[in-house]
């Protein structure tokens, strides 16, 4: 009998009438012939509320303390799930990360899955139970609670898969797929149907928050296969490839346009070696997603995100080192396929916005991206003139 692992974020899981439905809709993937298993993400706005007690507690929360205490979140959901699903009598168990077997090395908010045993996982799934994991977590080798990072729910699930060598494994969110833009921003924008694992990767890297980047990079990996789709209506609109894809020259350059407000871009002078050794030393240090980054002798621009920017600017200022950071700022990037093979689709990039009146401040290009910087409050206007200056409404 054919595995598939389903995952379901909190937007799906945000009250207990969502939860009913998405247990009625696993109910049914399970009556269709297929053994389920299920990882889900905090209900709702969970995790952010609980970083809001720690904030209440203490400004100096220890990190094991505040991985702990997230975790719960995603058991919550995982418990409330297995129970919905046994209300329909449907035998359901729910797991945790340390029952699930997922062994997770690395710091605390920022661990790295480095093993996973799926003993428990199968023995449940023998029975024919529907197997709910929580996920977002696992456990290092003492025993500790270490959570995986934002999005850690969707890598929990493609490693999950890949370990089981599931048929086939679903993400579930609140959009009907894998976009050529944000549709809330292009109304025009239209539903891919396939994306490139490499496609996918970067959109997430670039600020498309459907499908967590480590996600899918993992899923290339293992060449697997993830199938994105709705929770609304229990339908997958993308299917992200993990695999190779036949006639890549036959598509189109840009796949996609994609947006990101919560950048903040730093301009760091460093004079001689030293300087830039400082600088990437601190990123390192910070743990902090460096983008965009372009150097020389005597600087070094790149952007991170808000969440990381203060901490990182006070570690710079206290090496010594000139640090000017543009907070209102907004990042824009296409996504396609051999980018760096064509000039003339970066040119047009910055040209367009220009002759529309908006001032790019910073450009960067690699071989699956190029991104620029915008003022934000000129964002979404940018956004929909280069989905409109490629095409992109129109499927070729």
């Amino acid at each position: 009998m054919k595995v598939t692992v389903r995952k379901y974020g909190g937007s799906s899981l945000s009250n207990l009438k969502r939860v009913h439905s998405v247990a009625g809709d696993v109910a049914h993937a399970r009556a269709s012939g297929s053994r389920v298993v299920v990882v889900v993400s905090a209900m709702g706005d969970t995790t952010d509320a609980l970083l809001g007690l720690v904030d209440e507690v203490t400004p100096t929360p220890p990190a094991r303390e505040v991985d702990t205490l997230l975790a719960t979140g995603e058991r919550q959901s995982a418990a409330l799930l297995a129970m919905a699903l046994q209300d329909m009598g449907v035998p359901a168990v729910s797991l945790d990360g340390a029952q699930a077997g997922i062994g997770v090395v690395g710091d605390h908010r920022a661990g790295v899955i480095e093993e996973l045993d799926t003993a428990r996982i199968a023995e449940q799934l023998t029975r024919n139970a529907v197997v709910v994991v929580a996920g977002f977590h696992g456990t290092n080798d003492t025993g500790d609670v270490v959570t995986l990072g934002r999005g850690g729910s969707d890598t929990t699930a493609v490693a999950v898969a890949a370990a089981l060598a599931a048929d086939r494994c679903e993400i579930f969110t609140d959009v009907a797929g894998i976009c050529t833009a944000d549709p809330r921003v292009v109304p025009r924008a239209r539903v891919l149907q396939v994306v490139t694992a490499a496609e996918m990767a970067e959109m997430a890297f670039a600020g498309a928050g459907v499908v967590h980047p480590r996600a899918v990079e993992l899923a290339a990996l293992y060449e697997l296969d993830v199938h994105v789709g709705s929770s609304l209506d229990n339908r997958i609109g993308t299917v992200v490839r993990g695999g190779r894809m036949k006639q890549l020259e036959t598509r189109n350059v840009v796949t996609a346009v994609v947006h990101d407000e919560s950048s903040v871009l730093f301009h760091v002078n460093s004079p001689g070696g030293d300087g830039l050794c400082t600088v990437l030393d601190e990123l390192s240090a910070s743990s902090a997603a460096a983008d965009m980054l372009t150097m020389s002798d005597q600087a070094v621009s790149f952007t991170v995100g808000a969440d990381a920017a203060d901490g990182l600017r006070e570690a710079l200022t206290r090496a010594g080192l000139h640090v000017r950071a543009e907070p209102a700022t907004g990042k824009v990037s296409i996504v396609g396929t051999g980018l760096s093979s064509r000039p003339d689709v970066t040119s047009r990039l910055s040209r367009c916005l220009r002759e529309a009146g908006v001032a790019v401040t910073h450009a960067w290009a690699s071989q699956a991206r190029a991104s620029v910087i915008v003022p934000r409050d000129r964002t979404a206007d940018a956004v929909n003139i280069v989905h409109d200056e490629f095409g992109l409404e129109v499927s070729t």
